[in-house]
């Protein structure tokens, strides 16, 4: 036998023995079958037998007369019935009836099960009788309370209103109308069979075109279509669900309010006909209601028939709707997950997104563009593939939380793009980074990162988590100026430092070579051995290191701390190498960027310090530019291009005294 589970019904086939309610339950062990018996439900606490209550055994000659008294009754009352029945029998016409029973519905309205309640007065002559067989005082005036309480007015009207709902509550409920087309479904009927050359056929087709029938039909139509409707809820402001029966299927009503400008906040996908909701978004109506749910079947809105439609076509029928919407839903029949409070998380995007570019959005309406550096706020990951965020700062022109790909999916697919491209042209790449490198080995480089290559060619950048910092009064943020050669880092950073020499300060460098006339040690350079230095750079002590001239040269993490512990702001310029080190350890740097301007104006600024460079110098500055800013711009806090050396200066003013007025966005692992 094949049980299947649809709408809150069950079906069985090849073998049932007909259907079970969809309440009712089979275990792994057969059970004894059982009469079949209707049973109207009762609450727990509320037994049938409430009434009954057992009496001492007293063999008085009181209690014989009692018993006699009621088996002389039930006598009187078997001999009535026996005389009905004969005069029953004694009906030909009935007789007839009984010998060619018709199958037919019952009259709901009639139940012989039904029997006349118990009337007051046997109830009042009972308790006398009782009361005369009780030999205590203290019997017998409990007996007379009671008999005081049914002889009260407002007791008997009670007792009636008592036995009608009981009367009413064993009626059987008429049927569920199958159908309220019963009138069009006999005139095709009709329209078949007109034509048709046997005579049961054209007596039919008589039967349903004759105007008596054409009336019935219209009248049971009518009927039927206010049975199928389901009762609306009643209008409020708050929103609203029940759950009913209607055309057969258990439905779910959802009443919910939608301002117009407050979207709703799902979305749905066809599935055959039906219309599902596929998502909640944070932020609309629907997540606020906590009503509507995904996987829920959309029925219908406001009256307007959603199944069979396109998705296309329900988003043109709500766009043109607000105010109260109520929704006729069947339930997703996934169980729904228990409420949890759903933890904010705050992310820094390492990389460009645009959802009109992607082919894999569920929703391009909704995605979410956001550009390296931006700050996401992460509010749901229910779906792991694509999270839903506000960008920060955007919060009050976004009325609904924008989709944004999932770490995970990202860093897949990302994958999958960077094996494709290696597949399509291996030799071709390998040719040009083999050249890249060369060319590399060839320049003369002052400072190389120890430990560390241009870019990680494996990591695949997506989010990192972060948290607000304010930094403290006494302990100030170590400033960065990364940037490529002659764009005027080292000049912005030496101005710092000669017109404000009680607020910023430069880490001491290590070195290797000897100590020169006039140096002083511990304040030009920290003068050690090659082996010091070698043994404090494979201890990882240094941020950046380098040869130059056969002597090595080093800043120090140490050197930098030196200077946040005098109460001073450390400012170094480095190589975008050394950037991983730096923010891998405690000091909480801020990195700026300094970009070069367009070609003709870099070529200005380099003039007024009596430099000529040539074209190709200039255009290797600005690649360069670039190429850091693609490989590490994930990295740098801000930015400043380099038009003007004042306006830079006064940028990198401005962007120093904002770490002591705001608080500023920081890896969640430095805080930890």
């Amino acid at each position: 036998m094949t049980t299947s589970h649809m709408n809150g019904h069950v079906t069985e086939s090849e073998g049932g023995g007909g259907s079970r309610s969809a309440g009712g339950s089979t275990g792994g062990h057969d059970a004894p079958e059982e009469p079949q018996q209707w049973h109207r439900e009762m609450a727990v606490d509320c037994p049938g037998d409430l009434g009954a209550r057992t009496l001492p055994v007293r063999r008085s000659a009181q209690l014989e007369r009692i018993r006699q008294h009621q088996e002389d009754r039930r006598r009187r009352e078997e001999e009535g019935r026996s005389r009905q029945e004969l005069d029953v029998n004694a009906s030909m016409r009935l007789k007839k009836l009984a010998q060619n029973p018709k199958v037919g519905i019952d009259n709901p309205t009639f139940d012989p099960e039904v029997q006349e309640s118990p009337v007051l007065e046997d109830l009042l002559m009972s308790l006398k009788q009782v009361q005369h067989c009780l030999g205590d005082a203290q019997s017998q005036e409990d007996v007379e309370a009671v008999l005081q309480l049914v002889q009260k007015n407002d007791f008997q009207k009670a007792f009636t209103i008592h036995n009608s709902v009981a009367l009413y509550m064993n009626r059987a409920s008429p049927p569920y109308p199958v159908t309220d087309r019963a009138q069009s479904l006999a005139l095709e009927v009709h329209n078949t069979v007109q034509s048709s050359q046997h005579k049961e056929g054209l007596e039919l087709s008589s039967i349903l075109g004759s105007p008596h029938m054409q009336a019935l039909m219209l009248a049971h139509d009518s009927v039927a279509e206010q049975e199928m409707q389901p009762e609306l809820l009643e209008a409020t402001d708050e929103p609203s669900e029940t759950l009913m029966q209607w055309a057969g299927e258990t439905v779910k009503i959802v009443r919910l309010e939608k301002a117009r400008d407050v979207p709703l906040g799902a979305t749905v996908r066809n599935d055959m006909d039906s219309v599902i909701i596929s998502r909640i978004v944070k932020g609309g109506a629907a997540e606020r209601s906590g009503l509507l749910h995904e996987g829920d079947e959309i029925l219908k809105i406001n009256g307007v028939e959603i199944r069979g439609k396109d998705v296309n076509e329900v988003f043109d029928i709500l766009a043109d709707m607000h105010g109260t919407l109520t929704f006729i839903l069947i339930p997703s029949p996934q169980a729904k997950p228990l409420p949890i409070k759903e933890t904010v998380v705050h992310v820094k995007a390492h990389f460009d997104y645009d959802p009109s570019d992607d082919p894999y959005v569920p929703c391009r309406e909704l995605g979410l563009s956001f550009q390296k550096g931006d700050i996401l706020h992460i509010i749901s990951q229910d779906d792991p593939n694509w999270w839903q965020a506000y960008r920060d700062g955007d919060e009050e022109n976004q009325p609904l939380a924008g989709l944004v790909p999932g770490k995970s999916f990202q860093q897949q697919r990302e994958a999958m793009k960077q094996t494709i491209e290696e597949d399509k042209e291996p030799e071709k790449s390998g040719k040009l980074w083999c050249a890249k490198k060369n060319k590399k080995k060839r320049k003369k480089v002052a400072y190389n990162a120890s430990k560390n290559d241009d870019y990680d060619n494996e990591e695949i950048l997506t989010y990192e988590e972060m948290a607000l910092y304010h930094q403290p009064a006494n302990r100030k943020r170590p400033i960065a100026l990364i940037g490529p050669p002659n764009c005027g880092q080292n000049e912005l950073r030496q101005r710092l430092l000669s017109t404000e020499p009680d607020r910023f300060g430069g880490a001491v460098p290590h070195t290797t070579r000897n100590r020169r006339e006039l140096e002083v040690n511990g304040r030009d350079y920290h003068f050690v051995s090659r082996q010091a230095f070698e043994m404090d750079t494979s201890a990882g002590k240094f941020i950046e290191s380098g040869e130059f001239e056969k002597n090595l040269y080093g800043t120090s993490s140490d050197s930098v701390r030196q200077v946040i512990n005098s109460g001073k702001i450390c400012l170094l310029c480095l190589h975008t190498q050394s950037l991983k080190v730096l923010r891998s350890s405690d000091l909480k740097p801020y990195i700026i960027f300094i970009a070069p301007p367009s070609q003709e104006r870099l070529r200005a600024l380099l003039a007024k310090d009596n430099k000529n460079p040539k074209p190709e110098e200039l255009r290797d500055i600005i690649e360069k530019a670039r190429e850091m800013e693609q490989n590490f711009g994930h990295l740098f806090d801000a930015a400043i291009v380099n038009t003007d050396q004042e306006k830079a200066f006064q940028e990198l003013l401005r962007l120093i005294n904002k770490l002591d007025t705001e608080p500023q966005w920081v890896p969640s692992s430095w805080l930890r």
